[in-house]
């Protein structure tokens, strides 16, 4: 089952695929008439459609069925579609196109439902509520294509079937959706299962309406022995966007991680590295934020460990866990909450996983509770029940500090409200995307600050 965010990420990313909307449609159509000629032969159809590409499925179907067979009535005038593909398809249309207003019911015996698709928000307005009257109060048999219109809403359609396009979608069930049927489009396996452009789609971006610490408040729990990875991460969760960082770092580097950015808020801890004195403190501090990254530059002191997996254990908002945080958990850590993990292949091992399983990153992750991002040339990503894969990134990533930059927008994703599962997969993408231009402009002379740098080229490059 899938949400309509789902079906849009991967149509995006289809497209970047080579595999455009066109093409898809085209099966959709194909799909639609497969089972309207196997269920209904001989019956007079009538395909209602809107001016989106629900409507223009319906309008693919048409034309793979007889022209004697079917009608097409529009709910919007034609000059409306906006896609040159479904203008295309009515221009050559063998088959009668006619606007709704024409539509009598006592003519067909099959009404397919193309009004509306997963992209409504809001309640159904008109035309498209005076259609789904219709739809419901008709004698004859009732289909809708991929989604009964409305779904969701005070006001949908009823249908007898509903063909759902390559899955199920969120909310339907035998009594709002009747018969379900599902069809394959086409969708390649790797537009649903890489994490592509189209997740950019998932970036919550900030609303017109927003003020500060809207967009994300961030807590990064880290440094002592060393400074520059708290410091990194920090400044790669303000380039993806998020309105406060603050960091709570030992008193020893404090004021060199203050002198990186004036953006950066410090919280002073008492000593040369973190103590379970801090705990109370800390936790005090995670409440005032929307997440918390913790590990970056802690070192793997037996105090600085203990403090790690208390904090863990008790932290009550989403969580991020890297570098040396994740060799304080040590093997057999279950989270009690929304935890991200972003191991490598050696962290992995060290908190459990067995890289010679069958599904590791999907068990480990099962079996500690958390989304484990696992760290490589292609990152996999699991919450133990979904796998991604991220293949973004450049030979350049192995310079020292990347992670803790992954670890920070992956963070600073969570802070800005995304789920842990998604906040791991686009952060992989984006982290790996900002890699590959920093390799364009750097070669093998790039650092993870210039990954930094492109944070924002990737976000401008892709959220249009």
């Amino acid at each position: 089952m899938i949400t309509p965010l789902d079906s849009s990420v991967m149509d995006a990313n289809s497209e970047a695929l080579g595999i455009g909307v066109p093409v898809l449609m085209s099966n959709a159509g194909k799909a639609i008439a497969s089972v309207l000629s196997e269920r209904f032969p001989g019956k007079r159809i009538a395909f209602v459609c809107g001016n989106g590409n629900n409507g223009g499925d319906g309008i693919a179907a048409a034309t793979h069925m007889g022209s004697d067979a079917v009608t097409v009535f529009l709910l919007k005038p034609e000059g409306s579609f906006r896609s040159e593909f479904i203008r295309g398809m009515l221009s050559g249309a063998k088959f009668r196109v006619k606007g709704f207003t024409e539509f009598e019911e006592d003519e067909f015996d099959v009404i397919v439902d193309c009004a509306l698709g997963t992209g409504l928000s809001g309640e159904v307005r008109p035309p498209y509520d005076g259609f789904i009257r219709t739809a419901n109060r008709f004698k004859g048999y009732v289909v809708s294509a991929d989604v009964p219109s409305g779904l969701g809403t005070s006001l949908s359609v009823m249908p007898d079937i509903t063909i759902a396009l390559h899955d199920v979608k969120e909310g339907m069930d035998h009594g709002n959706s009747g018969e379900i049927i599902v069809k394959d489009i086409g969708i390649p396996k790797e537009a649903y299962e890489n994490v592509g452009p189209g997740d950019m789609l998932r970036y919550p971006v900030p609303s017109k309406d927003g003020h500060k610490g809207s967009n994300g408040k961030l807590l990064v729990i880290g440094g002592g022995p060393y400074y520059g990875a708290p410091a990194m991460s920090a400044l790669a969760a303000m380039r993806t966007g998020v309105d406060i960082v603050r960091l709570a770092v030992p008193e020893i580097c404090s004021s060199v991680i203050a002198s990186f950015s004036p953006v950066l808020m410090i919280v002073d801890l008492p000593g040369k590295s973190l103590t379970i004195d801090h705990l109370d403190r800390l936790l005090e501090l995670s409440k005032e934020h929307d997440a918390v990254l913790i590990g970056p530059g802690i070192g793997t002191s037996a105090e600085a460990s203990e403090t790690v997996r208390r904090f863990a254990e008790e932290c009550p908002v989403p969580m991020v866990i890297d570098a040396d945080g994740l060799t304080a958990l040590g093997n057999g850590f279950v989270s009690k909450g929304k935890t991200v993990l972003t191991p490598h292949l050696k962290e992995f091992k060290r908190i459990g996983g067995d890289p010679d399983g069958d599904d590791p990153v999907m068990d480990l992750a099962k079996k500690m509770n958390s989304v484990i991002l696992l760290k490589g040339r292609t990152d996999r990503i699991s919450d133990g029940e979904r796998m991604r894969y991220n293949t973004t990134g450049s030979p350049g990533m192995t310079s020292a500090g990347t992670g803790d930059v992954l670890a920070g927008i992956v963070a600073g994703l969570l802070s800005k409200g995304m789920t842990c599962f998604d906040a791991a997969a686009l952060g992989a993408f984006i982290s790996g995307k900002a890699g590959e231009f920093s390799f364009d402009e750097r070669s093998y002379g790039m650092t993870a600050t210039d990954v930094i740098d492109n944070i924002p080229k990737v976000l401008r490059e892709y959220l249009r």
